[in-house]
């Protein structure tokens, strides 16, 4: 995703661009923090929370990974295909602080542009994702105070379509992502529409970066164009039905398919049912005739939702709640 981003900068701004890259697969967002930011905030504590717990299972988690290669080992040896077991993190790359401390601090003395940031994933868990908002913001803030190069821009991707387990928090962590956007100078590439339902690495990176470098060309190069897919701004009561206002919708807005699909509606039980919906210019109208006297709206409220909404510079709305 990195190269195809550059690659995109190179062939707009004509001159190279440097990447460090800083990465670990499979790993939460309180790792890429520092200790002392993510010990100043109380509302963090939970972090520390989850990694005790972590830390208590992790003897179990060992034995049960040893039972899983023998059985891989006994498989083979009988010529029988290798059983599939659930993926285990490795304990020392989820500790708090743990890769900041060896991959982020040492690079603060580089001149840095911005950061393009891909995560997520590792905190959609249900023991996780309920502070994401606060721990992502944390650790923009974090970075910058490091660089000590103002308000670089962040720019972040934000989760795509994928198959996830009843219990998983996908919409609740994009959700999150998408309200990170009230920092200043952030942007967010869209990945709704270009995932992969059965494989959590989805394919198509070139089309992230490219999207990852329009925010970059409006953030950082302060060029005159769209960079961002729809993102809901507010809501009207209007009868029985919601109107939805959005950013990034000043050309109009566009449909993929005959009719739009991804949204739901609620009255005051908060009861969520599928709606109905037509453009209106700018706007977006929602109604269920199951649903009287509305007061929320979501959109692409599941892992793999089936969302089809995009401005006319064809990038994806964003999936999104109006419930505060």
């Amino acid at each position: 995703m990195a190269y195809f981003f550059g690659r995109k900068i190179l062939e707009d701004q004509h001159v190279p661009i440097g990447l460090i890259e800083a990465d670990w697969g499979g790993t939460p967002a309180e790792t890429w923090t520092s200790l002392t930011a993510s010990s100043s905030d109380g509302s963090l504590l939970p972090v520390w929370g989850t990694w005790a717990k972590m830390s208590e299972d992790q003897p179990a988690a060992i034995l049960e990974q040893a039972r899983e290669t023998q059985q891989r080992k006994d498989a083979l040896a009988t010529g029988k295909p290798a059983p599939e077991f659930p993926w285990h993190p490795e304990l020392r790359s989820w500790l708090p602080g743990g890769t900041f401390n060896g991959m982020i601090a040492p690079l603060v003395s580089f001149p840095i542009r911005g950061v393009i940031w891909y995560q997520g994933e590792s905190n959609a868990g249900a023991d996780r994702a309920y502070y994401y908002d606060r721990l992502f913001r944390t650790l923009i803030a974090d970075w910058r105070y490091r660089w000590a190069e103002g308000n670089f821009p962040f720019l972040f991707v934000q989760l795509a379509n994928f198959i996830t387990s009843p219990d998983s928090k996908w919409p609740e962590l994009r959700e999150a992502q998408r309200r990170t956007l009230s920092v200043s100078n952030t942007g967010m590439a869209v990945a709704i529409d270009i995932g992969d339902p059965n494989n959590i690495h989805p394919k198509n990176k070139q089309e992230v970066g490219r999207r990852l470098s329009l925010a970059a060309r409006a953030l950082a190069y302060h060029e005159k164009l769209e960079y961002s897919g729809p993102m809901y701004r507010t809501k009207m009561r209007q009868g029985n039905s919601i109107r939805i206002y959005f950013d990034h919708a000043e050309t109009g807005l566009r449909v993929k398919g005959s009719a739009i699909t991804g949204f739901e509606i609620a009255a005051i039980d908060g009861k969520f049912h599928s709606a109905e919906a037509h453009i209106d210019g700018e706007t977006v109208v929602v109604w269920s005739a199951e649903v009287d006297n509305p007061i929320e709206v979501r959109y692409g409220w599941s892992g793999n939702p089936q969302c089809n909404l995009y401005n006319k510079a064809d990038l994806p709305a964003s999936p999104f709640s109006t419930v505060d």
